[in-house]
């Protein structure tokens, strides 16, 4: 029970979301990107995450390996693998599904509040967490809503703050994954972003924030990405029946 998970850059790693995975009897199989060689095939795999990073997805000659991403997403929503993007991840999946991805009319960055709509209230990832969520976010660019996909959340600067395509394909704009640690090392990382934005003297009250919500940001990770590894094990216990019934 294997989760293929495409990292992109140093600082964007899995953070919350591995130990949770594996307290659901999942083992993340972490790939980082850029590093030589197209990534594993999925269908070696239960499942998909795409982790954030700060490249726009139509950098392909500057960062070739998002060509490979891309494809592999979707390989992944052909055979009915279940996929989480997130941030990158989600702008990724996005295009992937033919949708356009283009810069916001402003960066959000730090924690901010998104509403989720009467769907999202209802899908297994949510259906938990009321109507509107705290998030850390940090992305300037978003996405419209691909073909046949449904909102999940949305926020007045973003209105596709989540979305799900199909049963089991969710994109993410936002960081459920964060840990103080990774907010203390983006601030260090991304300070142009900071200063792009005039928030170059937030970095600390974002820090001191992501603190004092260490165990609320724990909780709110456990049981989204808890209903992530659950739609696995549901898919991957489908398709041993289906096999099943095929050898029958």
């Amino acid at each position: 029970m294997a989760v293929l998970v495409l990292q992109n850059i140093a600082c964007e790693g899995p953070g919350l979301l591995a130990p949770i995975l594996e307290s659901k009897g999942l083992s993340p199989h972490i790939a980082m990107m850029g590093q030589g060689g197209p990534p594993p095939s999925v269908t070696q795999f239960q499942g998909l995450v795409v982790l954030g990073g700060p490249m726009n997805v139509d950098e392909e000659e500057r960062y070739p390996f998002l060509r490979d991403e891309v494809k592999v997403l979707q390989q992944a929503l052909r055979t009915g693998i279940p996929v989480l993007g997130i941030c990158l991840g989600a702008q990724l999946l996005a295009k992937a599904l033919g949708a356009r991805v283009y810069p916001a009319r402003s960066r959000e960055i730090g924690f901010s509040r998104v509403q989720l709509t009467e769907e999202g209230g209802r899908d297994p990832l949510f259906r938990t967490q009321g109507r509107f969520m705290t998030v850390f976010q940090w992305h300037g660019d978003t996405f419209d809503l691909p073909k046949d996909a449904v909102t999940l959340a949305s926020s007045a600067v973003c209105p596709q703050q989540a979305f799900r395509y199909g049963r089991a394909a969710y994109g993410l704009q936002f960081h459920l994954e964060v840990t103080p640690g990774m907010v203390t090392s983006w601030v260090r990382e991304y300070l142009p972003d900071l200063v792009v934005t005039g928030l170059q003297d937030k970095g600390q009250d974002m820090v001191s924030e992501a603190r004092t919500r260490a165990q609320d940001l724990a909780q709110q990770a456990d049981e989204v990405f808890g209903a992530f590894a659950a739609i696995v094990e549901g898919r991957r216990a489908e398709r041993v029946r289906n096999m099943n019934v095929t050898r029958l």
